[in-house]
């Protein structure tokens, strides 16, 4: 368990699609808006969880078409992402994130998680090198399964109260909110534009 957190925590704390989209409804919503969306995460992935202790992360894995096109509808998403980031940043004095309603945030986040190839990896080819042939499968993938979201919803919960408190505290005027919010849609696109190489 210890080494299986070693080799996620980095991986959770590494910029991507969770973490941008958690920092930037924090940051256009407050902590409320990046508690539901990191809530919205950790939903996505407990259904990965599901998936992969019924054996069907594995079948998708074996499947080069399937898995294509989750890649690919991973990539659309993302960019979709990216264009409400970068449109919100060229308005200034307009937080256009903040106006997106608590299911909706709740909903994005799911789908950020679900569609996050970062996070098909962690199921599909990190999680199973972490599993002892001789116990339960499908038990061991709970077990890891929830210490990977445990560790998820513990990281963007501090990273969204983290942002909160500074914005509370004045750290972000509407220059320094474009410019984050700017910088987030371009990693994201990146981040789709490498998807879409591999």
């Amino acid at each position: 368990m210890i080494f299986f957190t070693a080799t996620v925590l980095p991986l959770i704390c590494t910029p991507g699609p969770d973490m941008l989209f958690v920092a930037s409804q924090a940051l256009s919503g407050g902590a409320s808006a990046g508690l539901r969306s990191t809530a919205g995460v950790c939903l996505g992935y407990v259904v990965h969880s599901a998936l992969a202790a019924l054996g069907v992360a594995a079948i998708i894995a074996a499947s080069p078409m399937l898995f294509e096109a989750l890649r690919w509808l991973g990539v659309a998403y993302m960019i979709y992402l990216a264009f409400q980031l970068m449109r919100s940043a060229m308005k200034a004095g307009q937080l256009t994130l903040s106006a997106v309603s608590a299911n909706r945030q709740l909903r994005r986040g799911f789908l950020t998680a679900f569609l996050n190839p970062k996070g098909m990896m962690i199921y599909f080819a990190v999680l199973p090198q972490f599993m002892q042939h001789g116990g339960s499968i499908p038990l061991q993938v709970l077990i890891l399964s929830a210490i990977f979201i445990a560790l998820c919803g513990t990281v963007y919960m501090s990273l969204s109260l983290g942002i909160a408190a500074v914005g509370r505290n004045g750290g972000f005027s509407d220059c320094r909110r474009r410019w984050v919010e700017g910088t987030a849609g371009a990693f994201l696109i990146v981040a789709a534009g490498r998807l879409a190489a591999i």
